[in-house]
């Protein structure tokens, strides 16, 4: 990226900055409609496959998108939030669009967001947040391409996320915990009512394994708009996996056929998962009941990459980079430390948003960590160092907590503790949140997306 563009993408993300952020919902589809109405239908011009969950959504896309692009297809992909740099949220044929492509994207856009902004305060409304604003870009630059397939990444929930103005083929929800109660509800019922408002009337809905309560919720949802329904453990799932190096190896069931010896370079159970929501996201996109060619398949999940999910950014001693922010996804993490690394010994450097339920966290992460550090990501959200060493001492008691101001002394202190340890299976994982997994990433060298 030349200095001309890194200053133009810096002052179009100024401007983005100056929006509500992802954070602040004001929740109505009204600002998104108007703005792609204004823009002659954007979202409509390809085929979408849209996907929402509480954990998994971005690994799950990039899986599809893989998979697809393998067969020859045309893609466009949208998640969020992003690691490192904002045009990485937006996709074609696997690669971020280039900082030009963003900017250019954007200046076209601005006037038309005048136009929703002015009416929408007129009325007493909000302008366009940066999450709507990023999701009306998108549609555009993937209609401006184009694209032959749009993967869509719900950014909070489902039913009134901006996303949820596509007309999807496809409709995908992965496991569904507890996040974001300040707007979804406290309970799973509330957060999977507000997720199934994704599932289209006539669509296939590919469900990941689910609790009874959310199932119950999303399968009343199908029969209400007669979708067709897929359910992981059901109609398809994993049949088999095996740990190989570097990730595993997994035989699938899919819709329409069996898939074996499938080698996914992604660490955890619940990445095998995740290709089997995907496979058949897939299939069901096509819609037919021949297998797909077994090539493409293989060639999509192998060359599948999840940045910040279970990630090894060091060795000696290892560590490992994963951006998991609730207890539904800790609990994901630590199942997958135990099983997939052979450590007898573990240090965690733990930063957790200030909103998020930190206790919940920690608790999740207790019985594989030896030893935490904890300490604060750098960005006004997160919750300060002492802050959760208190709460961390009195789970883990204060022999097994230290505190550093900041990310990189944490991490520094981290690896000397384990420098020391007295073994060589020594591992450290930092995790707590996606600030915190992408300032690691860039402290330890690993800014690639």
């Amino acid at each position: 990226m030349t200095d001309a563009a890194n200053l133009e993408l810096m002052r179009v993300e100024e401007v983005l900055n100056s929006r509500w952020p992802e954070t602040q919902i004001e929740p109505s589809l009204d600002r998104i409609s108007h703005l792609v109405t204004l823009l002659a239908d954007p979202h409509l011009a390809y085929p979408v496959i849209h996907v929402t969950g509480t954990n998994g959504k971005t690994s799950t896309s990039r899986m599809i998108e893989s998979v697809l692009r393998e067969m020859g297809l045309n893609t466009g992909l949208v998640t969020s939030p992003h690691l490192h740099s904002l045009t990485e949220r937006i996709r074609l044929n696997g690669e971020p669009i280039s900082s030009e492509r963003f900017v250019e994207a954007y200046d076209e856009l601005e006037p038309f967001l005048a136009i929703v902004d002015g009416e929408s305060m007129a009325k007493g409304g909000p302008a366009m947040s940066y999450f709507e604003v990023l999701t009306g870009l998108a549609f555009a630059v993937f209609a401006d391409a184009p694209v032959d397939v749009a993967i869509v990444e719900v950014g909070l929930g489902g039913e009134w996320d901006a996303t949820n103005v596509v007309q999807p083929v496809v409709s995908v929800i992965t496991p569904i915990g507890i996040d974001h109660t300040d707007y979804l509800g406290d309970t799973i019922q509330d957060i999977a009512q507000a997720k199934a408002g994704i599932i289209k009337e006539g669509v296939a809905a590919v469900l990941a394994h689910q609790t009874p309560e959310a199932a119950e919720v999303l399968l009343a949802r199908c029969v209400e708009v007669n979708a067709i329904v897929a359910r992981e453990g059901v109609e398809f799932g994993v049949v088999e996996r095996q740990l190989a190096l570097g990730g595993q190896v997994v035989s699938l069931k899919g819709l329409n056929a069996d898939y074996n010896d499938i080698l996914l370079p992604l660490y955890g159970a619940h990445q095998a998962a995740n290709a089997a929501v995907a496979l058949a996201a897939v299939e069901a996109f096509f819609g037919s009941e021949r297998p797909l060619n077994e090539e493409w398949i293989r060639a999509g999940f192998a060359n599948v990459t999840s940045p910040g999910r279970l990630e090894v950014v060091r060795r000696s001693p290892t560590v490992i980079v994963d951006a998991a922010h609730n207890p539904h996804g800790a609990a994901v993490l630590a199942e997958a430390l135990d099983e997939s690394f052979a450590f007898e010994y573990i240090i965690g450097v733990v930063s957790v948003m200030g909103d998020k339920d930190v206790a919940g966290v920690l608790d999740a992460l207790e019985p594989v960590l030896n030893e935490v550090v904890v300490t604060w990501n750098g960005v006004p959200r997160a919750m300060q160092a002492d802050e959760i060493a208190a709460i961390a001492s009195d789970r883990y008691g204060a022999d097994r907590v230290h505190s550093a101001p900041n990310l990189s002394d944490a991490i520094d202190k981290a690896i000397e503790l384990a420098d020391n340890a007295g073994t060589t299976g020594v591992g450290v994982v930092v995790t707590g949140s996606v600030v915190t997994a992408s300032a690691a990433r860039s402290l330890l060298g690993h800014t690639n997306v």
